[in-house]
């Protein structure tokens, strides 16, 4: 018997389950297992008064609470969901896992009850626009489309009433992918450089996660990867099913390639074009690179139109590279999201002028020698936030620039404001008409924010204000 979301809840009938982390991504999980009358613990290091009325309302459902800085001691529930960011590996774990637990995660079940296709994207940059852009193209189609995983919201919730002919499109972390034993039908891997290194144990784990997104593939499923970074080309000598390359640098080497100006397919021994770069509505070649990703991904289920289409009305994600306001002849830009040097990178050579650049934040245990040349190339004036927290990228940064031989102090000032507000107000006040201002900070939000979100809608938020 296929085991579908009923049978599953059916077989933790009798059994205790814990869920360890009570946010965004577990929460309907909870309430799910509570609702299907499961005896659930929630098991969080935050205290009561960080829930408010959730912690009330998840007791008077049957819950049972487990807060505080002990909220993994003595786990010894039949089935224990982890949360994406704890290592599965933790003694915790291990030792509940010794005396007869079974660790698993909300998206590990998924995979296994979900019904319909599957089209998954990991990467280090450029995994949610992708994402994304694949979701409005199928959509477009008149597919019937959910999106979760890392973003949006969780999905096994909804596996009871996805058909078939459904598409399931997620995003997939490191984290969430450590432990994966299934792979999606269509597996796309954007690009890979170093990340949470602060998390994993090395660069080789990291990439070993994100491997996990297409090694359980059968012969006739696909993995789309980027040819034009070494560690994604390795990828396709282990990959099980057919690999499908896309390219930027390298055309006579890839299926979908970026030629004079056009998206081109390759069809047999003929390159068909499909799309326009000009008719791309999100700036910066990065974003090229997404659609090519995502063409791979889905163009055989999207007519030429429904891409031209999407393309031009798609204005990208929030905090990624999106415009807040334009004020005084300043534009104002929103990149949160990018809490890594590459992200950064990206973002800003996707403008033709030198641009303001705020940045900083915490450190992921990775090199930031690469931003140097890149903001002396790319940034008139840059201010560095959050150096008063333990851990901060601030002093990297300023390493990073300072250690370029063509860096001139006089040309690039570099202003040190440790709070937030400050630091953009600082950084408007020293913009003139025709400027622009990115938060593009490179590092985590967590010196001074919950994430990436928070600290770009607070950035939107004294952007909204100026006068």
């Amino acid at each position: 018997m296929h085991l579908n979301l009923n049978t599953y809840l059916d077989s933790l009938k009798g059994k205790r389950v814990a869920v360890i982390g009570i946010g965004v991504s577990n929460t309907p999980l909870i309430e799910l297992l509570l609702g299907y009358g499961i005896s659930v613990t929630a098991c969080d290091q935050k205290e009561r008064s960080a829930f408010g009325t959730l912690a009330d309302r998840l007791e008077k459902w049957g819950c049972q609470l487990k807060l505080g800085e002990d909220y993994l001691k003595n786990l010894d529930q039949d089935v224990i969901f982890r949360s994406p960011g704890i290592r599965p590996d933790i003694p915790e774990f291990l030792e509940a896992k010794s005396r007869g637990s079974e660790i698993t995660s909300e998206m590990e079940v998924f995979f296994d009850v979900c019904p319909c296709h599957t089209i998954a994207v990991t990467g280090s940059d450029g995994k949610t626009t992708t994402t994304t852009i694949i979701a409005e193209l199928l959509k477009a189609a008149g597919k019937t489309v959910y999106v979760g995983g890392n973003i949006g919201h969780p999905l096994l919730a909804e596996a009871g009433k996805m058909k078939e002919s459904d598409y399931a499109v997620l995003e997939l972390s490191s984290f969430q992918l450590l432990t994966m034993r299934k792979s999606p039908e269509i597996a796309v891997v954007t690009n890979l450089a170093p990340n949470h290194l602060n998390v994993h144990k090395n660069m080789e784990e990291y990439v070993e996660a994100k491997a996990q997104i297409f090694l359980h593939q059968t012969a006739d499923q696909k993995v789309i990867l980027n040819y034009d970074n070494m560690l994604t080309r390795d990828f396709a000598k282990r990959a099980p099913g057919q690999v499908v390359f896309f390219s930027l640098q390298s055309p006579e080497h890839a299926d979908i390639t970026l030629e004079n100006g056009s998206i081109m397919v390759k069809k047999g021994e003929k390159k068909e074009s499909v799309l326009l770069q000009s008719t791309i509505s999100i700036p910066g070649m990065h974003n090229v690179e997404n659609y090519m990703a995502a063409i791979a991904a889905v163009g055989d289920l999207v007519s030429p139109e429904i891409l031209q289409e999407v393309a031009a009305s798609f204005s990208g994600v929030e905090h990624r590279i999106e415009l807040v306001r334009k004020f005084r002849g300043v534009q104002y830009y929103n990149d949160s999201i990018a809490s890594s040097p590459t992200r950064t990178i990206a973002g800003l050579r996707s403008f033709q002028k030198k641009v303001i650049l705020i940045a900083g934040g915490k450190d992921k245990d990775i090199s930031y020698e690469a931003l140097g040349p890149e903001i002396v190339n790319h940034v008139k004036f840059l201010v560095l936030t959050g150096g008063d927290v333990l851990g901060s990228t601030v002093a990297k940064i300023c390493a990073a620039v300072l250690n370029v031989p063509e860096y001139d102090s006089h040309k690039l000032p570099i202003l040190f404001i440790d709070d937030f507000e400050n630091a953009v107000r600082t950084a408007a006040a020293h913009a003139e008409e025709g400027d622009i201002v990115l938060l593009s900070p490179a590092s985590t939000s967590f010196d001074k924010f919950a994430n990436f979100m928070e600290r770009g809608k607070k950035f939107k938020m004294i952007v909204s204000r100026l006068e």
